[in-house]
């Protein structure tokens, strides 16, 4: 049977069967099922819209994330674009702090890689906790997903 297994999994992934066990997973994340409940449009878009802070010291980047924790998300609330892009001007030294952090919309392939994979896979609306990337120390909201 671990042979069978085996063959199933290359057969399923290249001829796109969902009925395989478990290649639904993976179908949908390159397909775009719809059977995938909260990683329905993680994994399948091309295009994400996103703000950021960008911090070279981990303690700056920190701090920034107890105010956005003790304003908003400590009570289960969104962080409002708005705010968000106030604090990204005022903490950010990322030069799209001018614009509050807005990146606009980019593709899939243009950030470095923990960037564009908390980018991509930070629900809509959420923001996500610090991270590290090779430019620093990030915050991202993630504002829409498209295509």
């Amino acid at each position: 049977m671990g042979k069978d297994a085996k063959k199933k999994e290359p057969a399923g992934k290249g001829k796109g069967k969902q009925a395989a066990g478990g290649s639904d997973e993976g179908a949908s994340k390159d397909k775009g099922g719809s059977k995938g409940g909260k990683g329905d449009k993680l994994g399948t878009c091309n295009f994400v819209k996103a703000r950021h802070i960008l911090c070279e010291k981990q303690g700056k980047i920190n701090e920034v994330y107890q105010k956005l924790q003790e304003g908003w998300l400590d009570t289960g609330d969104k962080v409002p674009p708005a705010e968000f892009g106030k604090l990204a001007t005022q903490y950010s030294e990322c030069p799209s702090a001018k614009r509050g952090g807005d990146l606009g919309w980019f593709p899939r392939g243009k950030m470095a890689g923990p960037f564009q994979e908390v980018a991509f896979s930070t629900a809509i609306g959420a923001t996500s906790p610090p991270f590290k990337s090779t430019h620093g120390y990030h915050i991202v909201l993630c504002e829409g997903r498209r295509g």
